[in-house]
Protein backbone atom coordinates (compact mmCIF):
# COMPACT_ATOMS: atom_id res chain seq x y z
CA UNK A 1 0.00 0.00 0.00
CA UNK A 2 1.29 3.41 -0.98
CA UNK A 3 0.84 6.84 0.53
CA UNK A 4 1.55 9.80 -1.71
CA UNK A 5 1.25 13.51 -1.02
CA UNK A 6 2.29 16.76 -2.60
CA UNK A 7 3.63 19.61 -0.47
CA UNK A 8 3.96 22.99 -2.15
CA UNK A 9 5.88 25.83 -0.49
CA UNK A 10 3.91 28.98 -1.30
CA UNK A 11 4.16 32.57 -0.08
CA UNK A 12 1.65 31.60 2.61
CA UNK A 13 3.58 28.52 3.78
CA UNK A 14 3.18 24.83 3.03
CA UNK A 15 0.07 23.56 1.27
CA UNK A 16 -0.48 19.80 1.14
CA UNK A 17 -2.67 17.64 -1.02
CA UNK A 18 -2.95 13.91 -1.33
CA UNK A 19 -2.50 12.54 -4.77
CA UNK A 20 -3.38 9.47 -6.74
CA UNK A 21 -0.54 7.79 -8.59
CA UNK A 22 -2.78 5.64 -10.79
CA UNK A 23 -1.88 7.52 -13.97
CA UNK A 24 1.83 7.88 -13.14
CA UNK A 25 4.00 5.64 -15.30
CA UNK A 26 7.15 7.75 -15.67
CA UNK A 27 9.13 10.37 -13.82
CA UNK A 28 7.82 12.91 -16.34
CA UNK A 29 4.25 12.06 -15.29
CA UNK A 30 5.17 12.54 -11.64
CA UNK A 31 6.96 15.81 -12.40
CA UNK A 32 3.95 17.11 -14.36
CA UNK A 33 1.70 16.22 -11.44
CA UNK A 34 3.94 18.22 -9.10
CA UNK A 35 4.07 21.20 -11.45
CA UNK A 36 0.27 21.25 -11.70
CA UNK A 37 0.11 21.53 -7.89
CA UNK A 38 1.89 24.88 -8.01
CA UNK A 39 1.24 27.12 -11.00
CA UNK A 40 3.64 29.76 -9.59
CA UNK A 41 6.77 27.61 -9.95
CA UNK A 42 6.99 27.16 -6.17
CA UNK A 43 8.97 24.35 -4.62
CA UNK A 44 6.91 21.17 -4.64
CA UNK A 45 7.82 17.99 -2.80
CA UNK A 46 6.27 14.70 -3.79
CA UNK A 47 6.32 12.20 -0.94
CA UNK A 48 5.84 8.53 -1.74
CA UNK A 49 5.93 5.86 0.95
CA UNK A 50 5.33 2.15 0.82
CA UNK A 51 4.35 0.66 4.20
CA UNK A 52 7.61 1.48 5.99
CA UNK A 53 9.59 -0.46 3.37
CA UNK A 54 10.92 2.67 1.67
CA UNK A 55 10.11 6.29 1.03
CA UNK A 56 11.00 8.65 -1.75
CA UNK A 57 11.05 12.39 -2.24
CA UNK A 58 10.91 14.15 -5.58
CA UNK A 59 11.61 17.88 -5.49
CA UNK A 60 10.36 19.97 -8.37
CA UNK A 61 11.12 23.66 -8.77
CA UNK A 62 9.86 25.44 -11.86
CA UNK A 63 11.24 23.96 -15.05
CA UNK A 64 14.41 22.61 -13.41
CA UNK A 65 15.08 18.87 -13.54
CA UNK A 66 13.56 17.08 -10.56
CA UNK A 67 15.79 16.06 -7.67
CA UNK A 68 15.19 12.60 -6.21
CA UNK A 69 15.97 10.78 -2.99
CA UNK A 70 15.00 7.18 -2.16
CA UNK A 71 15.58 5.72 1.31
CA UNK A 72 16.24 2.12 0.16
CA UNK A 73 17.04 1.57 -3.50
CA UNK A 74 16.61 -2.21 -3.49
CA UNK A 75 13.23 -2.13 -1.72
CA UNK A 76 12.00 0.66 -3.97
CA UNK A 77 13.17 -1.12 -7.14
CA UNK A 78 10.83 -4.00 -6.30
CA UNK A 79 7.76 -1.73 -6.38
CA UNK A 80 6.13 -0.05 -9.34
CA UNK A 81 6.51 3.57 -8.23
CA UNK A 82 9.88 2.99 -6.63
CA UNK A 83 11.15 1.48 -9.84
CA UNK A 84 10.36 4.74 -11.64
CA UNK A 85 12.59 6.60 -9.21
CA UNK A 86 15.45 4.10 -9.03
CA UNK A 87 15.60 3.76 -12.81
CA UNK A 88 15.95 7.51 -13.09
CA UNK A 89 18.69 7.56 -10.46
CA UNK A 90 20.63 4.49 -11.54
CA UNK A 91 19.82 4.33 -15.23
CA UNK A 92 18.08 1.56 -17.08
CA UNK A 93 20.94 -0.09 -18.91
CA UNK A 94 19.83 -3.51 -17.65
CA UNK A 95 16.33 -2.92 -18.97
CA UNK A 96 17.69 -1.85 -22.36
CA UNK A 97 19.85 -4.99 -22.58
CA UNK A 98 16.85 -7.17 -21.74
CA UNK A 99 14.71 -5.38 -24.35
CA UNK A 100 17.31 -6.09 -27.04
CA UNK A 101 17.31 -9.79 -26.16
CA UNK A 102 13.51 -9.89 -26.02
CA UNK A 103 13.35 -8.46 -29.53
CA UNK A 104 15.33 -11.47 -30.75
CA UNK A 105 12.78 -13.79 -29.08
CA UNK A 106 15.48 -15.85 -27.43
CA UNK A 107 14.48 -17.69 -24.30
CA UNK A 108 17.86 -19.30 -23.54
CA UNK A 109 16.73 -22.81 -24.41
CA UNK A 110 17.68 -22.95 -28.09
CA UNK A 111 20.90 -24.83 -27.38
CA UNK A 112 19.47 -26.92 -24.57
CA UNK A 113 20.36 -24.26 -22.00
CA UNK A 114 17.97 -23.62 -19.10
CA UNK A 115 15.83 -20.50 -18.99
CA UNK A 116 17.83 -17.89 -17.04
CA UNK A 117 15.13 -15.26 -16.54
CA UNK A 118 15.06 -15.80 -12.76
CA UNK A 119 18.84 -15.39 -12.57
CA UNK A 120 18.65 -12.21 -14.70
CA UNK A 121 15.94 -10.76 -12.46
CA UNK A 122 18.01 -11.49 -9.35
CA UNK A 123 21.08 -9.91 -10.95
CA UNK A 124 19.11 -6.79 -11.81
CA UNK A 125 17.79 -6.55 -8.24
CA UNK A 126 21.31 -6.99 -6.86
CA UNK A 127 22.51 -4.09 -9.01
CA UNK A 128 20.37 -1.72 -6.93
CA UNK A 129 21.90 -1.03 -3.52
CA UNK A 130 19.89 -1.74 -0.37
CA UNK A 131 20.81 1.73 0.81
CA UNK A 132 19.77 5.32 0.21
CA UNK A 133 20.17 6.52 -3.37
CA UNK A 134 19.85 9.93 -4.93
CA UNK A 135 20.28 13.47 -3.68
CA UNK A 136 20.89 13.21 0.06
CA UNK A 137 20.99 17.02 0.32
CA UNK A 138 17.55 17.42 -1.26
CA UNK A 139 16.10 19.13 1.84
CA UNK A 140 19.18 20.92 3.26
CA UNK A 141 17.97 24.42 2.42
CA UNK A 142 14.50 23.64 3.80
CA UNK A 143 15.68 22.67 7.27
CA UNK A 144 16.53 18.95 7.14
CA UNK A 145 20.23 18.17 6.88
CA UNK A 146 21.75 15.28 4.97
CA UNK A 147 22.71 13.46 8.18
CA UNK A 148 19.19 13.88 9.60
CA UNK A 149 17.65 12.58 6.37
CA UNK A 150 19.93 9.53 6.35
CA UNK A 151 19.08 8.77 9.99
CA UNK A 152 15.32 8.48 9.34
CA UNK A 153 13.68 5.08 9.36
CA UNK A 154 10.07 4.57 10.46
CA UNK A 155 7.42 7.26 10.02
CA UNK A 156 10.00 9.21 8.03
CA UNK A 157 7.53 11.40 6.15
CA UNK A 158 6.05 12.69 9.41
CA UNK A 159 9.52 13.49 10.72
CA UNK A 160 10.44 15.26 7.48
CA UNK A 161 7.23 17.28 7.53
CA UNK A 162 7.89 18.21 11.16
CA UNK A 163 11.41 19.42 10.33
CA UNK A 164 10.03 21.48 7.44
CA UNK A 165 7.27 22.98 9.57
CA UNK A 166 4.62 21.21 7.51
CA UNK A 167 3.45 18.46 9.85
CA UNK A 168 -0.05 19.88 10.34
CA UNK A 169 -0.74 20.21 6.63
CA UNK A 170 0.63 16.73 5.94
CA UNK A 171 -1.61 15.25 8.62
CA UNK A 172 -4.66 16.77 6.92
CA UNK A 173 -4.10 14.55 3.88
CA UNK A 174 -3.08 11.36 5.70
Amino acid sequence: MYFAALLALTEDGWVASDTELDDVETLADLTDLAREASPDDDTVLVFIEQEDAWFGIVRVEGEDDPRIYVSDGAAAARSSYGEILTRELLGDDLADDDADLDALDLDGTEDGEPDDTEDEAESAAEAVPAAPVGDTRILDDLGLSESDLLALSTDALAEIADALGASEVLETVR
